[in-house]
């Protein structure tokens, strides 16, 4: 289940990560960037056409580059100021991190073991994850 305050949280930091030339648009520059080893997360928007769908999933996966797909297209290309877009890609490590924990609930990440995101008490109880 992904809250409104996780999506809007997202994609608050990838108009961060465009405005400082953090992240790229399009799929031919998220391939490229997967190719060369420097995409760290990917945003696919969850009604991308099959077209543009099979030229960039397969890649992601066979670079195993964590790939997020609960945006819509209208909502991607609204952050990028276009109409719509079907993939983001990241390549910041922080700001990657800051997009996959948007969207990762606390406690399922100290299940995995992973360490706790600063904050994450914080902003379970304004957000009425924890009681």
């Amino acid at each position: 289940m992904t809250t409104e305050y996780a999506k809007r949280k997202a994609l608050g930091l990838v108009g961060l990560g465009l405005r400082g030339r953090m992240a790229i648009v399009g799929v031919q520059q998220v391939r490229d960037a997967a190719k060369h080893g420097r995409l760290k997360v990917a945003l696919v928007a969850s009604d991308a056409s099959k077209n543009s769908l099979d030229k960039v999933v397969g890649l992601l996966k066979a670079r195993d580059v964590p790939v997020v797909g609960v945006l819509s297209a209208a909502e991607l290309g609204g952050v990028a100021g276009r109409e719509a877009v079907a993939v983001i890609g990241v390549t910041n490590t922080g700001l990657a991190r800051g997009i996959r924990d948007a969207f990762s609930d606390p406690a399922e990440a100290a299940v995995r073991g992973e360490a706790p995101v600063r904050g994450a008490a914080r902003l379970a109880n304004r957000t009425g994850l924890r009681r």
